[in-house]
């Protein structure tokens, strides 16, 4: 398991497969199983250079993820390869007390609506901090005061912000996280989920490790990821 954030982690529930299962997956379509190590780490090589994907989605993993809501919003938004279920409000209320508390405060830019950068403005960081507390804290005593006058979950959860954690388990496969890495292990994606790519990418890198170090070489386009 990687902590990822103040309350969140991710964690690898099953897998299926490694480097060998891309390339058994590769020459079979010429009859061939593995040869020496070398020839089939130069095969990897090769097939991601040339960008020749479908031999990697042989592999899979199946993560255990707790983050807050709008990050898994992005995050769902990858939906070719990414197969997750998460936790329903509207059937329980377990977990529910957990809120995403930053530890710094960032700044819009001006120019491009897509970035901000962190404030070294500590008043600005203190003042803004207690707002989300004071706001998670008033929606929270709200909600469990609606459940406890016997309002329906599904309904009562309307008052809670995406600042909550939520938590689920996506399956996916090493072709759908070398997409989600590219774009999300990268300065350009919102500092948040960048921390949860980065732990996907330790994962990545322990189980496969020769097409982890090709797809920094040939296909990766972050910069975040070493």
């Amino acid at each position: 398991m990687i902590n990822v954030l103040d309350k969140g982690f991710v964690e690898l529930i099953d897998s299926m497969g490694n480097d060998l299962s891309a390339i058994k997956a590769a020459r079979v379509s010429y009859a061939q199983e593995t040869s020496t190590d070398e020839r089939d780490k130069k095969l990897i090589n090769y097939l991601l250079e040339h960008k020749h994907f479908s031999p990697f989605e042989h592999i899979s993993f199946t993560f255990h993820i707790k983050a807050p809501i709008f990050v898994a919003r992005q995050w769902f938004r990858h939906r070719v390869g990414m197969s997750p279920n998460e936790i329903s409000r509207r059937y329980t209320s377990k977990f529910s007390e957990d809120f995403y508390i930053p530890d710094n405060i960032r700044l819009q830019d001006k120019i491009n609506k897509q970035s901000s950068f962190e404030s070294d403005d500590e008043e600005l960081k203190k003042y803004s901090i207690d707002k989300i507390k004071e706001a998670y804290d008033a929606s929270f005593e709200i909600y469990q005061e609606l459940l406890k006058k016997g309002v329906a979950r599904e309904m009562a959860r309307m008052v809670l912000p995406v600042g909550q954690y939520t938590q689920f388990y996506l399956t996916t496969n090493a072709r759908a996280l070398m997409h989600f890495l590219n774009l999300r292990a990268d300065e350009h994606a919102q500092w948040e989920i960048q921390q949860y790519a980065l732990a996907l990418g330790e994962f990545f890198k322990n189980i496969c490790p020769w097409t982890y170090e090709s797809f920094l070489n040939f296909d990766y386009s972050g910069n975040l990821l070493k």
